[in-house]
C-alpha cells in the first residue's frame, strides 16, 4: 500500500500517536473546567500546554488566544461570520478551497461584498490585484489560503501581510495545507488570525483544529457558538475572557491530546527537514513524469510550491486512473475537483479536474518509483 493523498489527510500520523491517545483515553480523559479533582486538573494542564505549543508554533502573542475547534472549516466560519457584517467588503483569491469559498458565498447572500483577487494559471495570486481591490473597496478583511490544495502553489504571505498592515485590513490565513510544513509566524508576517487543522501537516487526529488570534481580532470576533464553558456559569451570555469566549461545550480532548503529541514530534524533527524531504520526493516524481506522453502536469510553474502535484491524464478518465492506481497497484491518490472549483477554473481544469499526488514525510523514494511505473502502465 502506497499512500499519496497527504493533502487530504496525513498518513501515517506522528509515530506513537495511537498509543499516546489510547493511554490518554484510558487513564486521563476527564473534562476540564468542570471538576475539582486531580484527573480534571491533569487534563486541563495538557490542554494548557498544547495551547502554549501552538502559540509558539504560529508566532502568536498569548496562549489564551488559541481556540480549539473541530477543524479549519469551522475555524474559518467562526472568523468570517463572526466579523463580517452586511455592507462590509472582503477580499479573497480565485484559488480558494470551499472552506473559504462557501462561507463567503453565504455571507455574500446576506449582504457582504466579496471580491476575488486574480490568480495566474500557475496558481499564484497577483499581489498587485489584492492592493487594487483594497484601494478600491476598503475591505475589512483579506482571507485566503497559504498554499493550494490542488497544485501546491504557495502564496506570498509576507507580502500580503505587509499590504494588509499598510492599509489597516485584517489578514486571516487558511493554513490547511501549510501548517506543519511551512514556517508561519503571525508576529513576523502581520497575520491577525491563523486557522489550522490538526489532521494534515500537524499529523494529529481528524476532528481537531483551531484558531490562533491576536488580541484585536479576538475581541472584534463575535462568537457564533453559545453554551457551557465551565466558567462564569451564572452569566446568560458567553464570557468575554479568552479562550472561553469561543469554546462552548465539551472539547475534543483526545484530539487535543493528539496535537500535544504530534507537535512535540514535529518540533523534534523540524519543519525545514520535513519540507525538504517532501520536496525531494516531489522532484523525483515530477522528473519521472516529464518522460511520459499522455500525462501532463498542471500548474507546475509557481515560484514556490508545496509537495502537491496535479496530473492530467489526456487519454484516460481521471476517476478511472485513480481507481486503477488503487485497484491494480495499491496506490492511493485523489481525483476530481478537490473541494476547490474556483482553483480548477483558475487552472483551466474545470470541470474534469485532475489526479492529485501529495507526498508526506514518511513516503520513500522507492514508493515514488513504483508510482511512476504504475502511471507508465495506465496512461
Amino acid at each position: 500500500m502506497i499512500y499519496l493523498d497527504n493533502a487530504s489527510t496525513s498518513s501515517p500520523k506522528a509515530p506513537g500517536l495511537a498509543d499516546f491517545v489510547k493511554d490518554f483515553i484510558d487513564n486521563h480523559c476527564f473534562n476540564i473546567n468542570r471538576g475539582l479533582y486531580n484527573g480534571s486538573f491533569g487534563s486541563g494542564e495538557m490542554v494548557f500546554e498544547t495551547r502554549e505549543m501552538l502559540c509558539d508554533f504560529f508566532g502568536g502573542d498569548k496562549s489564551r488566544n488559541v481556540v480549539f475547534t473541530s477543524g479549519v472549516t469551522q475555524s474559518l466560519n467562526m472568523v468570517t461570520k463572526g466579523i463580517l457584517q452586511p455592507g462590509d467588503h472582503v477580499v479573497t483569491s480565485t484559488m480558494e478551497h470551499n472552506a473559504v469559498y462557501r462561507p463567503l458565498t453565504w455571507l455574500e447572500q446576506h449582504g457582504v461584498n466579496v471580491h476575488y483577487a486574480h490568480c495566474l494559471e500557475s496558481g499564484e495570486v497577483c499581489v498587485d490585484d489584492i492592493e487594487r481591490l483594497i484601494k478600491l473597496h476598503n475591505p475589512k478583511m483579506v482571507v485566503m489560503t497559504h498554499a493550494s490544495n490542488v497544485c501546491g502553489a504557495i502564496m506570498p504571505v509576507a507580502e500580503i501581510g505587509k499590504l494588509c498592515k499598510r492599509y489597516g485590513v485584517l489578514y486571516i490565513l487558511d493554513s490547511a495545507q501549510s501548517a506543519g510544513v511551512l514556517d508561519i509566524k503571525m508576529d513576523r508576517d502581520n497575520i491577525d488570525a491563523v486557522c489550522f487543522t490538526g489532521h494534515k501537516g500537524l499529523l494529529g487526529l481528524p476532528g481537531i483544529g483551531g484558531i490562533v488570534f491576536n488580541n484585536k481580532t479576538a475581541m472584534m470576533t463575535q462568537p457564533i457558538n453559545h453554551g457551557g464553558t465551565g466558567s462564569f456559569s451564572h452569566l446568560a451570555d458567553m464570557p468575554d475572557v479568552m479562550p472561553d469566549r469561543f469554546e462552548a461545550g465539551t472539547m475534543n480532548l483526545p484530539g487535543i491530546a493528539s496535537l500535544y503529541h504530534s507537535l512535540q514530534y514535529i518540533n523534534k524533527v523540524g519543519i525545514d527537514k520535513i519540507f525538504e524531504k517532501e520536496k525531494a520526493l516531489q522532484k523525483r516524481f515530477e522528473d519521472g513524469i516529464k518522460n511520459f506522453d499522455n500525462v501532463k502536469q498542471v500548474a507546475n510553474k509557481a515560484k514556490n510550491r508545496c509537495a502537491v502535484t496535479a496530473l492530467d491524464f489526456t487519454l484516460v478518465d481521471h476517476g478511472e486512473a485513480a481507481f486503477r492506481l488503487d485497484d491494480e497497484f495499491e496506490i492511493m491518490t485523489r481525483s476530481g475537483l478537490h473541494c476547490s472549483p474556483l482553483a480548477h477554473k483558475t487552472l483551466g481544469t474545470f470541470p474534469q479536474g485532475v489526479v492529485r499526488f501529495s507526498f508526506g514525510y514518511e513516503n520513500t523514494f522507492d514508493e515514488i518509483d513504483q508510482a511512476l511505473e504504475a502511471i507508465k502502465t495506465i496512461r
